[in-house]
């Protein structure tokens, strides 16, 4: 019986082994998968990094150029004021040196100039219009209204 014993324990033994091994085989194959996941989800956050790198020199080129074009529009604003201001000067010494242009400049608007300042407080672009076309229609030169 020792001989049928240890073919018995070989036996046992070698299904023992065979089974470690196949257990070996699996917790192998689940890695291999859980790595094969690990490398498509690498790869995927990779392509995500490029695409956001790539947006993001992208807003920081347009937000350069809108600084750019800001500081330009800056700059123009700058200049307008400046020749606003020397013209304000030039009216301003021509009035002190022509006393026909003072009278002229100390006059009332006329009512129909007067009319053609005049706005209400508009909310959108719907009241605008209707302001517009509920507007009388402004006279031709050759029909004056009676002031």
């Amino acid at each position: 019986m020792s001989t049928l014993r240890q073919a018995l324990y070989g036996f046992a033994l070698l299904g023992a082994l065979a089974l470690l091994i196949w257990g070996q085989q699996q917790r192998i194959d689940v890695a291999e998968g859980q790595t094969e996941r690990a490398k498509d989800a690498a790869k995927t956050a990779r392509k995500d990094a490029d695409r956001n790198l790539a947006t993001a020199n992208t807003l920081t080129a347009t937000l350069q150029q809108e600084r750019e074009a800001q500081s330009a529009l800056r700059a123009q604003q700058d200049l307008l004021r400046q020749g606003l201001a020397k013209r304000e000067r030039t009216i301003e010494e021509l009035k002190l040196e022509n006393a026909e242009l003072r009278d002229w400049a100390a006059q009332p608007l006329p009512d129909a100039a007067r009319r053609l300042r005049e706005r209400p407080a508009l909310t959108g672009a719907d009241a605008y219009r209707q302001w517009l076309s509920g507007r009388g229609a402004v006279p031709t030169a050759g029909h004056q209204p009676a002031q």
